[in-house]
């Protein structure tokens, strides 16, 4: 999908011409959208590079073209779990205009249409670009939050009972915050080169964005740093005491076998078909099953006394 956006009196709105001093958006975009923005001159490969879902976060300069690449969080959701993943969003610098690429609909772009100061953001590029960082890194410390509750939710589920499908939705968040710290410190990264002004010019009111947008980034990358040791943490303890617990019910199961294998031992004796002790007895039966209990009962008072139950 292309949209191509130009500032009016009150805002955005959208064009259907390509000039100086607009945005233009790609989403998914189909061949004829890539070679209609090419015709401005923009390389194909920069268009190309951020529909990758592997792609890495980066800039790169060529022909007085520059193309950042940012990791973005998105939020995947299903019956039984949570999970959150990052995807790749391209912004490109050609002259006055800036293009963003993008494979799938990123909430944040239609967030930024609508803000109020979303015209003045157009004759500043580089300040559109760094409050467009700025919101990617607001939105990570908000999904942060979110799993901060979501770990909170399941280990109270886990409290009540052991099962596999709390441990299992605690994987996906474990998950999530690998994809958070590696897409993170890339933007880091990126970031921080870009505030050299190298790469775009940087005025005094944009380098003042993008010093937020590293102060939230750096808030990000810490918190998702102590959520990612603390749930690490916790999943070996919950596994710890999963191990724990099924010693405990071996050692029983053990101790019972031991326990019920001595009647079976006595019986079996007497079942032989050979001489005896006290099978002509009258009360052969009787004495031999006392015998299995007696036995029995000194197990369990030496196992207990042991503490093995």
């Amino acid at each position: 999908m292309l949209t191509i956006y130009k500032a009016n009196g009150t805002g955005m709105e959208t064009s259907s011409d390509i000039r100086e001093g607009q945005w233009i958006s790609l989403v998914d975009p189909t061949q004829d959208e890539l070679e209609k923005v090419e015709s401005l001159g923009v390389l194909p490969e920069f268009l190309r590079y951020p529909l990758d879902e592997e792609e890495s976060s980066r800039v790169e300069m060529e022909e007085d073209q520059v193309l950042i690449i940012i990791k973005v969080p998105e939020q995947k959701s299903g019956d039984e779990f949570v999970r959150f993943e990052t995807i790749p969003l391209g912004i490109i610098f050609v002259g006055d205009v800036v293009i963003t690429v993008s494979l799938k609909e990123i909430p944040i772009i239609d967030h930024l249409v609508e803000t109020k100061r979303a015209a003045a953001l157009l004759t500043d590029p580089s300040r559109f670009i760094f409050t467009l960082f700025l919101r990617v890194s607001a939105t990570y410390l908000r999904h942060l939050r979110t799993i901060d509750r979501l770990i909170d939710e399941y280990e109270a589920e886990l409290h009540r009972s052991m099962r596999n499908q709390e441990l299992i939705r605690l994987l996906n968040i474990e998950k999530s915050l690998v994809y958070f710290n590696t897409s993170l410190k890339a933007n880091d990264l990126v970031m921080a080169r870009l505030q050299s002004g190298r790469y775009i010019p940087i005025s005094e009111e944009s380098e003042d964005v993008l010093e937020d947008a590293l102060i939230e980034n750096q808030q990000a990358i810490e918190m998702a740093r102590i959520y990612s040791d603390i749930l690490s943490g916790t999943m070996d303890a919950y596994a710890s005491v999963i191990s724990n617990n099924l010693n405990i019910v071996m050692k029983f199961l053990t101790s019972v076998t031991i326990i019920l294998m001595l009647p079976t031992l006595v019986a079996s004796i007497y079942g032989m078909n050979i001489k005896l002790p006290l099978q002509d007895h009258p009360h052969a039966f009787a004495i031999t099953m006392g015998i299995a209990f007696v036995m029995s009962i000194v197990t369990v008072f030496v196992f207990a006394k042991k503490q093995i139950f």
